[in-house]
Parts: structure tokens; sequence; C-alpha cells
């Protein structure tokens, strides 16, 4: 049933979450796992009186999280003889480079864990999960993070 799996991930608990069962979808149905981390670039604005911002340094920080969240995921695959492939990219819409790696990859699921936002976090924030659950080709499995209290 599924041969490719993807995780997109940006190593937050609720996508380490989502790992456990994209694990489980591999070892059940012995696919490969591919996990995504993308870098936004996405917000590149200047400073307020006009000077630019050299965001290279930001970028490289957010790649090398990007490394250490693949290996973690890579380590975790390992550990239960599940074949993996990792891949950073960077995009100015999250959303489309995981459906543009998913099409590439043929993936056959999608595997996201979600932050459970709601209300007017939600509406500010967006959620690069409902996009693509609304838009992808494929089934997506969603993983739900521990409800937030509300302070």
């Amino acid at each position: 049933m599924y041969e490719t799996i993807l995780l997109p991930t940006d190593g937050s608990d609720e996508s380490l979450r989502a790992l456990d069962h994209a694990i489980d979808l591999a070892e059940t149905y012995d696919a490969v796992l591919h996990a995504l981390y993308v870098v936004d670039i996405g917000y590149r604005y200047g400073d307020m009186d006009g000077a630019t911002i050299d965001w290279e340094p930001i970028t490289a920080a957010l790649r090398r999280e990007g490394d250490r969240t693949i290996e973690t995921v890579e380590q975790r695959a390992d550990r239960n003889g599940v074949a993996f492939v990792g891949a950073i990219r960077e995009a100015r819409a999250i959303h489309r480079a995981i459906l543009e790696y998913a099409a590439e990859n043929e993936a056959d699921v999608i595997v996201m864990g979600t932050h459970g936002r709601r209300g007017v976090d939600r509406w500010l924030l967006g959620s690069v999960t409902e996009r693509i659950v609304r838009t992808a080709d494929v089934p997506v499995l969603t993983v739900r993070g521990e409800a937030k209290t509300e302070e």
C-alpha cells in the first residue's frame, strides 16, 4: 500500500510525535521513509530605516538546525531498520516545497504533526499542515500535538 512515506519535519515535539507514526507505517509496509526539512526564506524584510539585513547567518543557522533534525530522524529510522532518505530545501512557501517534494519522490502518504492551534492563533499564523491536507494529491496522516492550555 505504501512504498514511500514523507515526513515533513521542523524538529518540533509535534513533528517528532508524527515520526513515531511514520516509522510504524514504514515498518509495517517495508516502505522508505523520506524526511524533509524546509528552511523558510519567505520573511526577508529590511530594517525599518532602510538598512539591509544580512540574512545569510540566519539562513545558515536554520540549515544547521535542519541538519540536526534530519540526523535525529535518520538515527531513529536506523534503530528501527527503516530505509531512510533525508532532504533539506529552502523555500518561500513551505507547503509548496513539501508538495513538490512529495510529487518528485512519488510519496504515497504524508505524515505530519500539527500544533493544534485554535482560534486567533490559527487564523493569524496559518497552518502548513492544513494547507497540505487541503491540497495534497495523496493521503495525509496528521498527528496532533498535546493540547495547549489557554492562559
